[in-house]
Order: C-alpha cells, then sequence, then structure tokens
C-alpha cells in the first residue's frame, strides 16, 4: 500500500488511509489494507488493530468495514496468532488476537446481518480455537462474547450449533472461569502477564485495580459463557447435554449477570430450562435447586420473577409438581400478594391460579397433595376471598375491625418492650387475623414486627416468612427498609450471605432515601452495624471464595503470608465513624414501637451475633409509624 503521508513511519498506516478525504479513494486504500495486514509482520500493527477496536465499540452498527472485509482480516490475524508463536510474541503482537476477537463481537451484538457476515467469513473456527483456551483466559473472553453474539440470531446459530464442542466448552468455561482467572491472574500478583495488566488497567496501574478488574472480567468471562448457553437451552436437543446435575446445581450460585445487566445469570438459563418439560424433570430431581429457586424467590433483587416463574412451571407440571411442592408452596404464598413486580403484572394472581390448579388436580386425583401443603394454599386462598367480602362490608365495619387490630397491636407492642417476645408475636398475629386485608401499611408493620419477634426467638426461617410478606405488601414493592433489614439478619443466621449481602445493601439504599430521622443515614454514611454485616457478607460471597480456598491466598514479594483480597481491603465501606450512629439514651428495647434504632456502645465482631447483639447494634427497633 502506498504511503500516505510523508510524516508517518508506517507504510500504508490505516489512520493515514482514514485521513483521505475521496471516499472512494479511502475505501479502496481500506479494502487493500484489510487484506494485506494479515501477510505483514512490520512492527506496529497493534496500533491500527486498537484503532479498529476503538470504532467498532463506538460505532458497532455501521456497516463500512464489514462491506470492505473487516471480519475476514480480524479471523485471518486470530488464525496468525494461534500458529505463529514466534509473529505472536514480536513487538506488541500478543495483543491481536484480543482486539480481533473482540471486534468481531463488537461488530455482531446488534445487526444479524452482520453475523451473517461474519459467519461466512469464517470468523467461527478460530474463535473456537480461542475457546478451547489456545491462548488465555483473556482471549476466552473475548472469544465467548463474540459467539455469543452469533448465536442469538435464528439465521447464524446452526453454524454455531455445527461444532458441537462449542456447547460443552461454554458449559465447562462457566464453571471453571473463577477459577481459571484465580490461579493464571489473581492469586500470584508477580507472575501476572503485562499485556493482561495493561487491558485489564489500560493505563491506570496499581495492583489493586488489576484485581479490582480481575474479578470484573472474570464475572464477564462466565456471564458470557451463560448467555452463549442460554441459546442452546432453548433447543430441546441440547437439554440432554445441558441438564446434568454437575452443572444444574452450580448455576444458581453464578452471579454473572451482576456486572452484564442482559445476562441471563444462572437464574436465567434455570429459567430458559424450566420453561420446557424436557428441561423441568433434571430441576425438580436435584433439592439443592429448589432450595435456591426458594430463596431467589424471596430476594428483592432484579432476578426474582424468574425464580418465581421457575416455581410456577414446575408446580403446574404433573411430572414435577410432587417432587417439589411441599418445599415452593411456603415461598408462594408468603409472595402471594405480591402485585407488579418491574415490568411484570399480576404475579400474585398469577400464584394464585396456580394454587387452585393444584387444589382442582388433586381433586380429579392426579397429584397428592400433603394435608400441610392443602391447609397453606386453602388459607391463601380464603385471603382473597376475604378481601372480596370486604369489598361489600360497611365502612364502619372496617373501622372497628381495624381499631380492634390496632389496640391489640399496641398490646404486642408493650409486651415486647417488657421482653416478652413470644407473647409479643402472638399479639402480632391476632392483630393480623383481624385487620382488614386491604389495610396494607397495617399488615406490612405487623409482619414487620412480628418478624423481628421471630429474630429474637432464634428463628430465622419464621422472620424470613413474615419479613417477605411485609416486603409484598408495600408499595414499592421490596422497598421496606426495616424489613430488608430483619431478613438480611435472618439470611445471615442461615449462614446464607448472598441473600443476606442484597438485603442489606437495599437497606442502606432504602435508608439514604428515607426522611424518617430514625431511618436516614446521618452525614450520608453508612450505619455501624451494616456497614459490620456488609463486609462480613462481602467476604463471605466473595467471587474467588472457592477458588481461593482450593489453591490458597493471594501471594507477592514480600507478602508475610497468604492473603485474601476481600478479606484485607476494607476501603470500600470506610465511610462510617464510630460515632455516627450512637446510643440515644433510650431504652434498649426502643420507645414503644417508635422505629428507634439502637447501637451498642462498643463494636462487636458481627459473626456470632448473640441475643444482645440482635437487641442492641443490630436490631432496627419496631416501626409504630406507617412506612
Amino acid at each position: 500500500m502506498d504511503k500516505v503521508s510523508s510524516d508517518c513511519p508506517y507504510p500504508g498506516c490505516f489512520f493515514c488511509v482514514m485521513k483521505e478525504g475521496n471516499p472512494s479513494k479511502r475505501r479502496a486504500s481500506v479494502l487493500k489494507f484489510f487484506r494485506e495486514l494479515p501477510c505483514q509482520d512490520e512492527d506496529g500493527q497493534v496500533l491500527p488493530i486498537s484503532g479498529l477496536w476503538n470504532t467498532a465499540m463506538a460505532h458497532p452498527n455501521d456497516p463500512e468495514f464489514i462491506e470492505l472485509g473487516i471480519f475476514e482480516c480480524m479471523s485471518a490475524l486470530i488464525w496468525k496468532g494461534l500458529k505463529n508463536r514466534r509473529w505472536l510474541s514480536h513487538d506488541q503482537n500478543i495483543y491481536i488476537p484480543y482486539y480481533a476477537a473482540h471486534i468481531i463481537g463488537s461488530y455482531t451484538m446488534n445487526m444479524e446481518e452482520f453475523a451473517e457476515s461474519a459467519v461466512h467469513a469464517g470468523v467461527i473456527p478460530p474463535l473456537v480455537e480461542l475457546l478451547r483456551g489456545r491462548l488465555t483466559w483473556v482471549e476466552q473472553r473475548v472469544a465467548v462474547r463474540a459467539l455469543g453474539h452469533l448465536a442469538t440470531y435464528a439465521s447464524t446459530f446452526p453454524a454455531i450449533a455445527s461444532h458441537g464442542e462449542i456447547l460443552e466448552l461454554s458449559i465447562q468455561l462457566a464453571m471453571s472461569s473463577l477459577e481459571i482467572v484465580y490461579s493464571h491472574f489473581y492469586q500470584y500478583v508477580d507472575r501476572r502477564l503485562s499485556y493482561h495488566c495493561d487491558l485489564l488497567t489500560r493505563g491506570m496501574g496499581g495492583v489493586e485495580m488489576e484485581s479490582r478488574k480481575a474479578e470484573e472480567w472474570a464475572s464477564q468471562l462466565q456471564c458470557w459463557s451463560l448467555q452463549l448457553i442460554n441459546c442452546f437451552a432453548f433447543k430441546h436437543e441440547f437439554l440432554p447435554t445441558i441438564c446434568k446435575p454437575e452443572f444444574l446445581i452450580k448455576l444458581p450460585g453464578m452471579w454473572g449477570g451482576l456486572v452484564n445487566e442482559n445476562s441471563p445469570a444462572g437464574i436465567g438459563l434455570l429459567r430458559t430450562i424450566c420453561h420446557q418439560k424436557l428441561g423441568r424433570g433434571p430441576v425438580a430431581s436435584c433439592p439443592g435447586i429448589i432450595d435456591a429457586l426458594c430463596n431467589i424467590a424471596r430476594s428483592s433483587d432484579d432476578w426474582q420473577y424468574m425464580a418465581i416463574d421457575c416455581l410456577l412451571w414446575l408446580l403446574q407440571d404433573p411430572n414435577t409438581c410432587h417432587k417439589v411442592i411441599d418445599k415452593v408452596v411456603p415461598v408462594l404464598v408468603d409472595l402471594a400478594e405480591i402485585t407488579t413486580l418491574g415490568d411484570h403484572k399480576k404475579l400474585g394472581d398469577s400464584i394464585l391460579n396456580v394454587f387452585q390448579e393444584c387444589i382442582q388436580s388433586q381433586g380429579s386425583g392426579r397429584s397428592s397433595i400433603s394435608s400441610h401443603t392443602k391447609e397453606q394454599i386453602e388459607d391463601i386462598l380464603d385471603s382473597k376471598q376475604r378481601l372480596k367480602w370486604e369489598k361489600n362490608m360497611p365502612k364502619e365495619d372496617l373501622h372497628i375491625k381495624q381499631a380492634a387490630a390496632l389496640v391489640v397491636k399496641l398490646e404486642g407492642n408493650s409486651l415486647f418492650s417488657s421482653g416478652n417476645i413470644a407473647g409479643a408475636a402472638s399479639k402480632y398475629s391476632e392483630a393480623l387475623a383481624l385487620c382488614p386485608m386491604r389495610s396494607r401499611k397495617e399488615r406490612v408493620v405487623l409482619y414487620s414486627n412480628r418478624a423481628q419477634c421471630h429474630l429474637l426467638l432464634q428463628q430465622p426461617l419464621a422472620a424470613i416468612s413474615d419479613a417477605t410478606r411485609a416486603l409484598c405488601l408495600h408499595r414499592p414493592v421490596n422497598r421496606h427498609a426495616k424489613s430488608l433489614w430483619r431478613r438480611a439478619q435472618a439470611y445471615d443466621m442461615l449462614g446464607l450471605a448472598k441473600e443476606s449481602l442484597l438485603d442489606a445493601i437495599l437497606f442502606i439504599n432504602e435508608c439514604s432515601q428515607s426522611n424518617d430521622p430514625d431511618l436516614s443515614l446521618r452525614q450520608n454514611k453508612v450505619p455501624d452495624y451494616a456497614e459490620r454485616l456488609v463486609k462480613k457478607q462481602m467476604r463471605s460471597a466473595w467471587l474467588f471464595r472457592e477458588a481461593a480456598i482450593k489453591h490458597g491466598g493471594v501471594h507477592s514479594q514480600g507478602d508475610g503470608g497468604d492473603m485474601y483480597g476481600p478479606e484485607t481491603d476494607d476501603s470500600e465501606w470506610e465511610t462510617a465513624s464510630e460515632s455516627d450512629i450512637g446510643n440515644d439514651g433510650r431504652d434498649d428495647m426502643g420507645d414503644d414501637d417508635d422505629g428507634d434504632w439502637n447501637n451498642d456502645d462498643q463494636r462487636k465482631d458481627y459473626d456470632k451475633p448473640s441475643m444482645k447483639d440482635i437487641k442492641h447494634g443490630y436490631n432496627v427497633q419496631l416501626a409504630e409509624e406507617e412506612p
């Protein structure tokens, strides 16, 4: 290619070509550049490739380079890097396969016609080689991303599916990605490849930055693997390969979608599997999956509706209903009064309709329901009928019922303040039976207060149930701060770190937006009791925790011993001082039920909460005020 600028040291420089003012000449020069680049061995090739990467990221829908042969060029460059290690190790060519695969993924993520052009250009075989791990995990990350985009479209999925190993490789990568990144990069600081560090930080160096970005990229590697598997899961012929117990049991714990909101994550893939009859049987046969689905269904995150869908489909299927019904019904009963959840309308009505089907199917002899489960279903159906009756009741009668419920609630508050926790819980139950169904705000307070009693009585499952009911009744859904905090504590009692962490973070978010002086954060700082819980759960739910347990801690020169990242880095939560949230002089059990948030005078380890801990620093007291 002819030199365009006398000031440029590189013959046929891509950047000089792009400055050509004549569109026809520029297109001809770019076409020639794409054809010749893979055959050249000059220094400085990474510069135009990185420039193309920036262009692809900024303008992924621009067809110009597609028409001029960019896919053929990128495919050839990946092959060159795989086959010619001498060239790959020269200058900065080690970066080129990464950028080339990234460019393919960027240009195929939105436009089906671009994806078709990529397949015709032969990009799949070299991407598969990267997926196999022929280079490193960094190239695997962008290869699985590109293949996932190609698998999204109906016209290009068959080309992906024709490479049978892609699905198997993706499954293995989803299961092992965190361990791969930990053991090949994160663990040994002094052995990190320099080009990996450069790609991760892009000029913002430092070991801490590298480590944080490695966690993000490891999560992306997992979530893009799940996205690719999800494309296969829509086709029933691939379900036997996907629905193997060793993979299914790990799916609920795959949180890859936290980094990429468009990722299905593990729960999204389970939803795709459960949507199909062939997939529901293997899921129902794994008790651990059902337990995890139940926890996610109660959660307050973006995936809650996906877990609810899974549980409803399992209940509606006669072949799986009997396997899961005793575990699933108590959870869905807690959720039966939920209405709108994001874009998903009338979830509670859907739950009640499925319960009706369960009762009817028992009557027809198609399934068997235990007496206890049947009683739970009938109770929640009766409450729905009770709401209909209330619509025809005189207002005076409803006011009398509401006043009676208030009197009983106050009795419960008095018992709670005097230390009779079991008696208070009984009074709150009595008040709930009296309170009109449509008095949602009062019922939120009653359920939340009873949840606090269950916490003090060391009954975390009952506390989770009541807190969940309060969150479902609240408007907006899942935004009642005190119920979030109580459920976070209950999850902590059960050792469910991720669930506790999510609720604790949501609790902090709600506090920061509250006008209640007892709820609002003082000077925008995190309450120390919430800080301690979040820090504890961040350690327990650390992305690389299992890999660190298996392979050992992080090493670097001069270390006195093993080091676990989150165990030693509290900087993210060093925002609250000892004196920010202190004892305000009120009685430990609170002033009536006015929302006093006491904090112990001494900071304690949260690892082993005692009864005193719960009553003091880790306790959000009863709330009389309507939320």
